[in-house]
């Protein structure tokens, strides 16, 4: 059995599953903020209910918000910012005493579409995290590829490429948390799809409804979603330049508008190197469940 967690900045889940991906147990708890010792706590007690309503023991894989510095042996870069500079796998592993593994969690979404997803069985899967952030993971051979650093797949946080003069202009009105201007996570994150809308009408909405204005034949609605596409096209065929992925995946929020995988093949394609792209651009299978199912199968079937 394998048993994977989910840490969140608002919630914590576990799920358990059988070698076939069946789903034996599941149950989430809120996530006790700011609370890096209760955050042990919350962890144990769910592997503990899992544990418990199956009659079994299983390995242990964590999906975070962040990643473990492969030099310093500490988490970093994550916005659940209490667990920056905890050794978090070493401190299960001995509360737990077992050993645990852990992964950025989408390098976990990245796994779990590989392994039963929607790019199961495919060499290279790049997958996308768009929604309030944005993020990626890379897996290969359906194996988390964290990178010697740590950091394979921090695609949000590199700039977006090709800029035209009015993201140019964008760059320096919305700075990215991290610190830096132009990051592609400003642009084609839910959040900087909602904040161009806003840019173009004045008006404050959820991409939701700003998707509902475009289907209803909404002209400013229909503009936001042209640019976001385009952005996002950029985006990926930078990927496809440097790693040339097998399967792209699409999760969070933003993937659920069915448009995008009609529109960004073609879109993608004149920015790639030689204008070759073939690439299937697939929603997630799982869902919502992708980070939480990749977790628990970072300890892959012999």
């Amino acid at each position: 059995m394998r048993i994977g967690i989910d840490l969140g900045g608002t919630k914590t889940e576990v799920i358990a599953l059988a070698d076939s991906g069946e789903q034996l147990y599941r149950h989430r708890l809120p996530t006790p903020r700011d609370d890096y010792p209760q955050t042990l706590d919350t962890i144990a007690h769910l592997i503990a209910l899992a544990e418990a309503a199956t009659g079994q023991q299983g390995s242990v894989g964590v999906g975070i918000p962040g990643a473990i510095s492969p030099l310093s042996g500490v988490v970093k870069n994550a916005n659940s910012t209490w667990l920056n500079g905890q050794p978090l796998d070493k401190d299960l592993a001995a509360r737990l005493k077992r050993d645990v593994r852990l992964a950025n969690d989408a390098n976990c979404l990245a796994v779990s579409e590989a392994v039963d997803g929607a790019a199961a069985g495919a060499q290279t899967v790049f997958a996308v995290i768009i929604g309030t952030g944005c993020g990626a993971g890379v897996a290969i051979k359906g194996r988390c590829h964290a990178g010697g650093n740590g950091t394979a797949g921090e695609w949000g946080h590199n700039p977006l490429p090709w800029m035209d003069d009015d993201e140019l202009r964008y760059r320096a009105q919305v700075p990215c948390y991290c610190g830096k201007q132009g990051c592609i996570e400003t642009f084609i994150s839910g959040t900087g799809f909602a904040t161009d809308y806003q840019r173009l009408s004045g008006s404050a909405l959820v991409g939701a409804d700003i998707i509902r204005l475009s289907e209803q034949g909404d002209a400013i609605a229909e503009q936001a979603l042209v640019r976001y596409e385009q952005r996002l096209a950029k985006s990926l065929a930078h990927v496809v330049n440097i790693l040339d992925p097998d399967v792209i995946v699409l999760g969070g929020g933003m993937s659920n508008v069915q448009r995008l995988y009609r529109t960004l093949p073609d879109l993608v394609r004149p920015w790639v190197f030689g204008g070759e792209f073939e690439t299937p651009i697939r929603q997630a299978q799982h869902g919502d469940s992708s980070g939480v199912r990749g977790a628990a199968w970072l300890w892959p079937v012999a």
